[in-house]
């Protein structure tokens, strides 16, 4: 027997029959209060990434990608606004990794070099994928519950979050990658 997929709108804590979603509230409620966390702690990374980066290119592109974090964290708080909760950031150690594995690229890699912008592409990258997986799941989980319109809030942000991916690849492929392997072959050749 096929299930035939309805339009429902679902409130948090209610579904019908009388059963709770709490499980899959809980969960959604609690993603949300991860990326929260995770999109401000990004607010104070990523000017340190701008200023580590050598190209103006790459600067720029962490510029607006830094405008766009301050909007991702304010459509985040409509979201839970939306949903009747309070905004409330929980540590996100998923993004404390990454942000962490980007420190290290920019100290170990040598400034004004394309193997340093090289790296913080990589590091950035990893962020934005995580961030469209997030993005992703949330806003299919709002659908599921019926909460079109914070689905919808949250397609956005996940459209822009790919948009930056791929401004990101490419930088990097339009010159920063050739760039930084001709510093390694600079190297090599002068050992």
């Amino acid at each position: 027997m096929q299930k035939t997929k309805t339009s429902k709108k679902v409130r948090l804590s209610k579904s019908s029959g009388g059963q709770s979603q709490e499980g899959l509230e809980k969960l959604f409620v609690d993603q949300l209060k991860d990326i929260l966390w995770a999109e401000k702690h990004l607010t104070k990374a990523l000017p340190k990434m701008r200023n580590a980066a050598t190209t103006p290119e790459l600067q720029d592109a962490i510029e607006e990608h830094l405008a766009q974090t301050e909007e991702h964290v304010s459509r985040l708080e409509k979201v839970f606004q939306h949903l009747g909760k309070t905004a409330q950031a929980k540590k996100c150690d998923g993004m404390e990794g990454l942000v962490k594995e980007g420190t290290s690229i920019i100290e170990e890699t040598e400034e004004g070099s394309m193997t340093r912008d090289a790296g913080i592409i990589c590091a950035a990258q990893k962020v934005e994928h995580y961030e469209i997986a997030t993005y992703g799941t949330l806003a299919q989980l709002a659908h599921t519950m019926g909460l079109e319109e914070v689905a919808n809030i949250l397609g956005q942000t996940l459209k822009e979050e790919k948009e930056a991916d791929e401004k990101l690849s490419e930088i990097a492929e339009g010159g920063i990658n050739w760039e930084a392997e001709e510093e390694s072959d600079d190297e090599e050749e002068s050992r």
